[in-house]
């Protein structure tokens, strides 16, 4: 059997993690201990991310005619990949978070929806918060406006205002009839 036999399914493999995927983030993990590189794949996997370490040349080969040919250059040295295909941010947030603290994990480059980033682009990416992070934020900022509501409403009627307020929209009323009775 050809060696490019032996190679092409896990060609396939890495071609198959990348369809569909929202971004591509390729790290040097030279240097972490056992127990990070435990840690690090805990962390991804609880956050749906593939994490690989493959040959250069067979991701070149996965990469070719995708968004992610992009990091054909960046394969050089050890490489390993961080593959979501839910949260496009997912992989720059966990993997920048870690690199903090195991200064030896190293962010080469990536694709997020389909654009190149260097590292330090990927870095300014991790900032970025996560979808339900954004969607409570959002939320959030709806709500608050209908409690102040709420909470005002309620003052008004525990201060026994509300019968003011009842007397001052009857007045109008009450002139409305008059200048239509002249």
């Amino acid at each position: 059997m050809a060696k490019v036999e032996l190679k092409q399914p896990i060609v396939q493999a890495i071609a198959e993690d990348v369809k569909d995927a929202q971004s591509v983030v390729l790290v040097d993990y030279r240097g972490l201990t056992v127990a990070q590189d435990t840690e690090l794949r805990k962390q991804l996997r609880e956050a749906g991310v593939i994490y690989k370490v493959c040959k250069n040349t067979m991701m070149k080969r996965a990469f070719e005619g995708t968004e992610f040919a992009g990091l054909e250059e960046y394969l050089d040295g050890p490489s390993a990949m961080a593959v979501s295909k839910e949260d496009a941010t997912a992989p720059a947030r966990i993997i920048c978070k870690f690199a903090k603290t195991a200064e030896a994990l190293e962010v080469k480059a990536g694709v997020v929806e389909g654009t190149v980033y260097d590292a330090a682009g990927i870095n300014e990416l991790s900032k970025i918060p996560s979808r339900e992070e954004l969607i409570s934020k959002l939320l959030g900022s709806l709500q608050s406006p209908i409690t102040n509501l709420a909470r005002v409403l309620n003052q008004i009627a525990e201060k026994g205002g509300a019968g003011e307020c009842e007397a001052a929209a009857e007045a109008p009323a009450e002139e409305a009839a008059e200048t239509t009775a002249e």
